[in-house]
């Protein structure tokens, strides 16, 4: 569904991204793991149009990604929450999570339906609807970006390290909302720093370091590889 094919890219004469090559079928959870600026969050910004790859390909089902606008991107399904929530500190809970339906608003009925499902997934956003984002909890923010995130009718949903700073209880009911959020028929890649909780459920993972795919494989054999598990597990 998403194949990133020998991309690469460039800030300056910085290449953040070397000849990168992987993919995410259809109803997948796929992990990246890597320390920072190993590259993760470039993989992100290049897939969702926001940089421009120098090389390289990436398909998106049938359609050829780089070169197109963000909207357009979002439009076809390819959606990211961001890393840093990225809110709108001012603008109540409700409003944050309807910009994420921006390019569907000529669907208002769609997109009543698609807000009680993200009320659904969380329903703590329904209670705190009129509240100003900035008066939530971390974790409160980080379930407003997912809920954003998810009203742009994501058939890929992007999530770039949705634990950072979170207390590991809240970290336990994030990941289990992305897991169901996956079984619901969601493709999820998922950027994570916290290997043990994103390779729990993950169906598979590579891991990037200084922009290149060092090692990918399913769950269980990432788990069990001693060099993984002593570099991101600590176990």
């Amino acid at each position: 569904m998403l194949t990133f094919d020998n991309v690469s890219l460039s800030y300056g004469s910085f290449l953040a991204l070397d000849g990168v090559s992987l993919h995410a079928e259809s109803g997948e959870l796929v992990v990246l793991l890597g320390a920072n600026g190993a590259g993760k969050s470039s993989i992100f910004l290049t897939a969702s149009g926001i940089h421009k790859a120098a090389g390289g390909s990436i398909r998106f089902g049938d359609k050829e990604l780089v070169g197109r606008k963000p909207s357009q991107i979002v439009a076809n399904g390819l959606v990211q929450c961001p890393e840093g929530r990225k809110l709108f500190p001012q603008m109540s809970v409700l409003k944050n999570l309807m910009l994420g339906a921006y390019v569907h608003r000529g669907d208002k009925a769609g997109n009543r339906q698609r807000l009680e499902e993200v009320m659904a997934l969380f329903p703590i956003l329904d209670e705190k609807k009129d509240d100003t984002a900035g008066s939530l909890s971390g974790g409160q923010q980080q379930m407003v970006a997912i809920g954003r995130a998810m009203m742009g009718r994501p058939k890929v949903l992007l999530l770039d390290e949705p634990s950072l700073g979170l207390a590991p209880l809240v970290v336990k009911q994030v990941f289990e909302v992305i897991q169901r959020i996956n079984k619901s028929g969601t493709t999820v890649l998922l950027a994570e720093q916290n290997a043990y909780a994103a390779l729990k459920i993950a169906n598979r993972a590579y891991v990037m370091e200084r922009g290149r795919i060092v090692l990918e494989g399913d769950r269980e054999s990432l788990m069990n590889n001693e060099a993984v598990r002593r570099a991101y597990i600590g176990a």
